[in-house]
């Protein structure tokens, strides 16, 4: 299998994705406190495990904002044993590159609020890219849309491997959020922080799907799926989704074609 190019922005890696032009990096589904609600004995080292992964992308790309794409935590009724420790771990880890730190609210972020700041339903990137968690439809027009939620994978050689999946051009305006021509206004009461945008948001949007940050999320498998086996809206056609691999043996992101192109050669 030979690899493709990478679509022209953005820098996938470790399952977080840098946004060049906005000099932005995003993770998604965190779900800080897995560890303490999983049925085991000894906890799993999970702020070891998110804080040294996050600190390695933050010295690799060096970001003035590092966005936590939803699903921050995983938490109901209840927040777990450490969840706030872990919490300021991840701000200090931006913090050593004097990066700001923002949560954008997932489907398991109920009471992410009580418990960080500054958290919005959606955060505008200073290129206009909107980060969303995915699990609604988004609240404003962009001209890429960033999201977590189902957490991609893709089954190769019999091993299960988290991917980002990249489609050009994949969400028609249709099913954005409410606009004129040039500017993106405020759908209904969402709550979107960030950047001030005024470019061309007049047409289809890329969607970039990130997987789990956590590695203990289980996600789901594309080499046979549709979009109905998704739970976002932001997919309408999987089959034009580009995957990309993040080798760590190699520190080599790979992409390749369409999965409706692709899913034979796996």
């Amino acid at each position: 299998m030979s690899a493709d190019t990478a679509p022209p922005g953005v820098a996938y890696r470790a399952r977080g994705v840098h946004v060049e032009r906005a000099d932005a990096l995003v993770v998604a589904d965190l779900h800080v406190g897995r560890d303490r609600a999983s049925n085991v004995e000894l906890p799993m080292g999970e702020r070891a495990g998110l804080t040294e992964r996050l600190g390695a992308l933050v010295e690799r790309f060096d970001p003035a904002e590092v966005v936590l794409a939803g699903d921050v935590l995983h938490a109901y009724s209840s927040v777990p044993d450490g969840v706030e420790t872990t919490l300021s771990a991840l701000r200090g880890v931006a913090g050593r590159v004097d990066a700001d730190l923002v949560a954008v609210r997932g489907n398991h972020d109920g009471l992410l609020p009580s418990l960080f700041e500054p958290t919005h339903d959606a955060y505008r990137l200073a290129d206009g890219t909107l980060v969303v968690h995915g699990h609604e439809r988004p609240p404003e027009p962009a001209p890429r849309y960033v999201a977590g939620h189902d957490h991609p994978t893709l089954e190769i050689d019999g091993q299960r491997r988290p991917v980002c999946l990249f489609g050009e051009g994949a969400l028609p305006l249709s099913e954005q959020g409410e606009s004129d021509e040039t500017t993106a206004d405020v759908d209904g009461d969402a709550d979107v922080g960030g950047h001030e945008y005024h470019g061309d948001v007049g047409g289809a949007a890329d969607v970039l799907l990130l997987p789990a940050f956590s590695r203990l999320a289980a996600g789901v498998v594309c080499n046979g799926a549709s979009a109905r086996d998704l739970q976002t809206p932001l997919v309408r056609d999987l089959d034009r989704f580009r995957p990309a691999v993040y080798d760590e043996g190699d520190e080599e992101t790979l992409w390749f074609p369409p999965l409706g192109e692709f899913r034979r050669l796996l």
